[in-house]
Order: C-alpha cells, then structure tokens, then sequence
C-alpha cells in the first residue's frame, strides 16, 4: 500500500508519479487547445513531438533514478495528454485529493485507477462538484497552503481558469491547522505572456528558504507583497515575464538543496547555485510548449 505524505515543496522527494508521452494525440486542432502557449505553438507550427517529449522525460526519469526516488507513471490512455500529471491530483498531509479539471482533461484520472487502488479509501479525498482546481495550483509549504484562484466573478470568462475561489474556504475546513492562502492569477486565453495558467508558473517555495516568484502574475500588488513578507525580500529570486513565459518558476525540488532545472535556464541556474543549491540541469523545452514543466510533469506522493 502507498501511505502519501506530503507537507511542502522540497522534503526529500521519495515516490512520485512522472508523466507519460505514449499515444498522447500529437498536434490538437487550434479549437481544441485549451491554453495560449499549446496556441501559440500550434499556429507556429512548433508544437512538440511524441518523440521528443518522450526523450525529455526519460531524461528526468533518469535524474530521478539517480536520486533514488520511486516512479510510478500513469496506465497509457490511447490518444489523452498524460503528460502534466501534477494537475490530475495532489497531496496535503496524509490525503491525496483528486482534482475536479476542466471537462477537456477530466479522463486523466482514469490513468491513475491502479495507483488509487494502492492508496487506502481513507486517504483518497474528492472535491464538491461545485468546486474546481487542479494541482498546479496548489502549493503546499508546511504551515501554508497557497492557492492560485479566479474569484467567482471572472471564472466562466477565461478558458485558462482552473481553480475557483471557493476552494479556498474547503481547504480551511480540511486544514484549520493551516494558513490557506489565495493568490489571484492574472488570466489570458490568448496571450501566453499575460496568463498564469497555474500558480506554479508563477510561484515556488525552494528547501533553503528561498521562494522563485514573477510578481506581475498576480492581478493585485498585495498577494506578491503578502509573498514578500512570508518570505523576505532577501529570499525571492524575482524573475521578469520573458522568464516566467519560458517556466522559469516550474522547477522541481529532489531535496532540500536539489532541484532539476532547464538547461537553458542560466541566469537561474547560476544563481540556485550560488544559493547552495545543486542543480541537476536537463533539456525540457519541448515539454514547455505545452504550458507546463518540471512541477507541472511530476505528482508528488511522498516526501
């Protein structure tokens, strides 16, 4: 049996579940993408390759291997994007939550039956239907819970909206022990560079105490400023938009002092380091042009 257990972003991360590329559909119809970036790169004629995005994960499938962290993958699920596992579930404490997505991803979940069967009933959380998120927008960091929301007002507006400010309320009842945190995202169904898709394209907690963040994600001044103080200004690495549009804040945290990151990612990478931190540095970018990366691939059971 699988006990989760997960109390923030960078305890040692010993089993996950990564992502999966087989079958999953190739190049979609503009009409069926359901983000700015997967757009984007769809009338570029850019949009990755089954090949290629397999090759990337094999090679953080390697990384992981390397930090003895147990993989699960999801069960293949013929022509369905399996790839950004973080989103179809995640783990507060001791319970794993399935996440209620938007209708175009909800059979995700059926990749995941043989993983559940291994979590005990008990463990396994759902979500009101009148509620939504998903896992990306979920970030966990010991005694907070931050949240990225679309309040009630604007969610039926954006395509890109994932995650309803109710949730904000059942987080607290699960969690009183806990400071929930809602964060408003900035949202755009057709500019990649002014949509937050997730919180963790814009926000992360690192294990030395430090926090990735692109302050002009968030549609008020005072949730950055909120992050601020929680974190200290001296502990924010603060990226501009250029950096959050290539996923600069969606990097992944092996341990408290490891993290995988793009190779491509110099200005952060040599500043993780100079931070103390060891970076394990892959080719990704592939995976990008899908709205997602390191954090978005990976669901966490247990750290």
């Amino acid at each position: 049996m699988i006990q989760p257990f997960v109390n923030n972003e960078f305890s040692k991360i010993k089993r996950v579940v990564l992502g999966i590329a087989n079958n999953f559909g190739g190049c979609p119809l503009i009409a069926d993408a359901y983000d700015p970036k997967s757009k984007e790169h769809i009338i570029n004629g850019t949009f990755p390759k089954e090949d290629d995005i397999k090759n990337e994960l094999e090679q953080f499938l390697h990384v992981l291997n390397k930090h003895d962290v147990d993989v699960l993958r999801p069960k293949n699920l013929f022509n369905c994007n399996q790839i950004f596992t973080r989103d179809v579930g995640f783990v507060i404490e001791d319970c794993f939550f399935v996440s209620n997505m938007i209708n175009q991803r909800k059979n995700e979940i059926l990749g995941f039956e043989e993983i559940l069967k291994q979590i005990h009933s008990s463990s396994i959380h759902t979500i009101p239907n009148h509620l939504f998120v998903e896992g990306g927008d979920v970030i966990v960091s010991d005694n907070y819970v931050f949240v990225g929301v679309c309040k009630s007002t604007n969610f039926e507006k954006y395509q890109v909206s994932r995650t309803s400010d109710g949730i904000l309320d059942f987080f607290s009842n699960k969690f009183p022990h806990k400071e929930v945190v809602g964060l408003e995202l900035k949202k755009s169904d057709t500019d990649p560079r002014e949509n937050c898709l997730h919180l963790d394209c814009c926000f992360q907690p690192l294990g030395l105490g430090h926090a990735i963040v692109y302050p002009d994600g968030f549609k008020s001044k005072s949730d950055f400023k909120l992050i601020e103080t929680i974190f200290g200004s001296d502990k924010l690495i603060i990226v501009d938009q250029d950096e959050m549009y290539n996923m600069f804040p969606n990097i992944f945290s092996i341990s408290n002092n490891i993290v995988v990151s793009d190779k491509k990612f110099h200005r952060l990478n040599h500043l993780l380091i100079k931070k103390g931190y060891l970076v394990e540095e892959i080719s990704f970018c592939e995976v990008s042009k899908m709205g997602g990366l390191f954090r978005c691939s990976t669901l966490p059971l247990l750290r």
